[in-house]
């Protein structure tokens, strides 16, 4: 059997040992891995160039409609106009308000610390865009469901502000993103949050942190203490929700909460926080004095005088911040009071100073609820009101209180046939004189009387008085049928305080620019005589009784130690009730009644709106000397003084009157005051407003 061998190797071969194989396993691997090492390195190389050619293309996408950053400095705003009291309290602004440009070095250190602690405390650390801020923000978001936090830095916010719109797209994130590194590459930190409060907004109206501190406090952002300027870096977050004027609560406490961040920024200590808080500095915050009707009304009259507004305005105007405040609190309590319980939600106040000066003016009980002015805009009857111009007119035709007219049942024919007016009580009083015929607004007497003065001269001296409504020569004029505002009848009853010489209720005594160009200022020139002076102390007579013992008598004030006149005014069915009256310092206007004209639970000028009148005249004239009232040195009569005239027609009832009666009336006060009501007009006319 043949034996089998394996072939001989090789003499001087050399052995193989046991890791002969492996090495020549191995000899293969090191090529397999530089071949996938290349690949994976070919592949990651192309897919960085082409995410590098991806990010450059939407990069140069995003960037191709960027704004001109060459243009920052410019502003597109609206022109502002700051309306201010006659004191230089701010009332309203409108437009867009920027202060004086300030840099963080010019302010107090804790007005920047108090922004930073809640706007973006990595500020002086971040490269512009706050990774940690980013981060917590959308913790927060994804924890709320909602979008509860920003997460923009200030650099951010202010590339925003200056460049962009504030639309929510992703596009603009983008971009928001890269001017913000353009920024933080072109200014130094501070620079940037010194524009930033400058052009940032606070609300109302105001841009900038100075043009905030003017409005809200009154002073230079240079001024502000720790409380104030927490609660200009808390309206950033919610400019409307948290301003002062609109909620102090509100505002303090989102104030505490800014003071909060600044002790956790470690900017301010707990000690200094709470030491703040407690102090409230309230400053004068915009609003507090009211006064937005007629703010609004204001604006209107700048834009008549100077035309189209094309650059910042100064408004100086004639109200008194006080007496602003008394009367939009004794109007409110009104209406919130005995208004509401019979049936009155709305109220319209005018206080002018004699010369016509307007010194509160209040629109209504709620501007928030309705911007409609009442003083001004509405239009409404002012029923017995009227009768001062019926009397005036008779007066001027030679008659005099102590004359005679007959109170008792008359017909007149009108264009829409017979008319029949009627007292409240239905009773009449026979031949009474004018002054107790004007101080218990007999209808039927002030009737007679326009008929016998003639309707023509009674809606001309109405007109020359400042009356400016359509008024027809009607019988019913006579009662109020015509319709006025309250500016209007206020500053007719103006003139018999002002000596009988014509006023013109005024508003603006100057307007400026900003920098105190004069543009615009009052002509202090003083009218003609519109009334004489026989017949205007006549007219004080009359007025006078009307609040002594007369219909008025719930306007007397003081207790009626301060002289005092006026007359009361109601529509039909207590549609509109009205006093309106004046002493030797002040003339004030009142109106009580309904945007829908429904009717009143029987308010008359004689009650609400008198008592209205009396607290708020009480409360501005407190500190006031005693003045009599302007009566005019008239050459005495002759002495041979004609009998009393009398104005009677054969619709006399043979009612009596006269002397016995006025003793009466005098001790036991008006029947209609007693009464305190008025009828409606009767078959469509007025009625007696008593």
């Amino acid at each position: 059997m043949a034996n089998t061998r394996k072939s001989a190797k090789p003499k001087g071969a050399p052995k193989r040992g046991p890791g002969a194989k492996a090495r020549k396993a191995s000899g293969k691997k090191p090529a397999a891995r530089r071949s996938l090492s290349w690949r994976i390195a070919t592949w990651s190389l192309a897919v960085f160039v082409w995410l590098g050619i991806a990010g450059i293309g939407t990069l140069a996408y995003f960037a191709y409609d960027l704004p001109d950053v060459g243009k920052m400095a410019e502003m597109d705003r609206r022109p502002s106009v700051r309306v201010l009291a006659v004191d230089g309290t701010p009332l309203a602004t409108y437009g867009d308000l920027f202060g004086d440009p300030l840099r963080v070095a010019e302010l107090p250190p804790h007005l920047p610390r108090a922004v930073l602690a809640v706007e973006d405390r990595r500020f002086y650390d971040h490269p512009g865009i706050d990774p940690f801020g980013l981060l917590r923000a959308i913790v927060a978001n994804i924890q709320a469901g909602r979008v509860v936090q920003g997460g923009s830095s200030i650099t951010q916010q202010l590339a925003k502000n200056l460049f962009l719109t504030p639309e929510r797209t992703f596009k603009r994130k983008v971009q928001e993103a890269m001017l913000a590194f353009w920024l933080e590459n072109r200014f130094s930190k501070d620079d940037i949050l010194s524009l930033y409060l400058n052009r940032v907004y606070f609300g109302a109206g105001t841009y900038g942190v100075d043009a905030a501190s003017r409005r809200f406090f009154g002073k230079s952002a240079r001024q502000v203490n720790l409380y104030e300027a927490a609660m200009l870096a808390g309206l950033l977050k919610a400019p409307s929700r948290y301003n002062p004027a609109n909620s102090s609560e509100q505002a303090h406490r989102r104030t505490t909460i800014v003071l909060s961040a600044m002790t956790d920024a470690g900017f301010i200590s707990e000690t200094q926080a709470e030491r703040a808080s407690d102090e409230r500095s309230r400053g004068r915050a915009f609003g507090g004095i009211g006064g937005r009707h007629f703010a609004d009304w204001v604006l209107g009259r700048a834009t008549g005088y100077l035309g189209e507004i094309d650059g910042d305005l100064v408004v100086r105007t004639t109200i008194d911040p006080v007496l602003q405040r008394i009367a939009e609190e004794e109007a409110v309590k009104m209406l919130d009071g005995p208004g509401r319980e019979r049936g009155a939600s709305e109220a319209a106040v005018l206080l002018l100073s004699p010369d016509g000066a307007i010194r509160a003016m209040v629109g209504g009980g709620s501007y928030d609820d309705s911007q409609f002015n009442r003083a001004t805009q509405a239009l409404r009857q002012p029923g017995s009101a009227f009768k001062a111009f019926v009397y005036l007119a008779a007066l001027e035709q030679g008659m005099r209180p102590e004359d005679r007219v007959l109170d008792a049942p008359i017909t007149v024919d009108t264009p829409v046939g017979p008319w029949t007016p009627k007292n409240y009580t239905g009773e009449y009083h026979g031949e009474v004189t004018l002054r107790e015929a004007f101080a218990g607004s007999y209808n039927t007497a002030a009737v007679r009387l326009s008929q016998e003065a003639g309707l023509e001269r009674t809606t001309a001296a109405a007109a020359r008085l400042g009356v400016t409504s359509p008024l027809k020569p009607l019988p019913a004029v006579a009662l109020g049928a015509a319709e006025m505002s309250l500016l209007e009848l206020t500053g007719a009853y103006a003139v018999f305080a002002n000596s009988g010489y014509a006023v013109w209720p005024f508003a603006i005594e100057k307007i400026t620019s900003p920098s105190g160009v004069i543009l615009y200022r009052r002509d202090s020139r003083a009218l003609a005589r519109v009334v004489e002076p026989r017949v205007q102390n006549a007219m004080l007579d009359l007025m006078t009784a009307t609040v002594a013992w007369g219909t008025g008598k719930a306007a007397q004030v003081d207790g009626g130690a301060r002289p005092a006149a006026g007359k009361t005014g109601t529509s039909q069915d207590f549609r509109d009730a009205w006093f309106i009256g004046f002493t030797a310092e002040m003339v004030g206007g009142v109106w009580l009644g309904n945007d829908a004209n429904t009717p009143m639970q029987k308010v008359t000028g004689g009650s609400l709106p008198a008592q209205l009148w009396s607290r708020i005249v009480t409360r501005a004239l407190k500190d006031e000397p005693l003045r009599p009232l302007p009566r005019e040195n008239v050459l005495a009569e002759r002495e041979s003084t004609p009998s009393p005239r009398r104005v009677s027609d054969r619709s006399d009832d043979g009612s009596g009157g006269g002397f016995i009666d006025r003793i009466i009336r005098t001790l036991r006060g008006s029947d209609a005051e007693k009464s305190g009501s008025t009828r409606g007009w009767d078959q469509g006319f007025p009625g007696d407003d008593r």
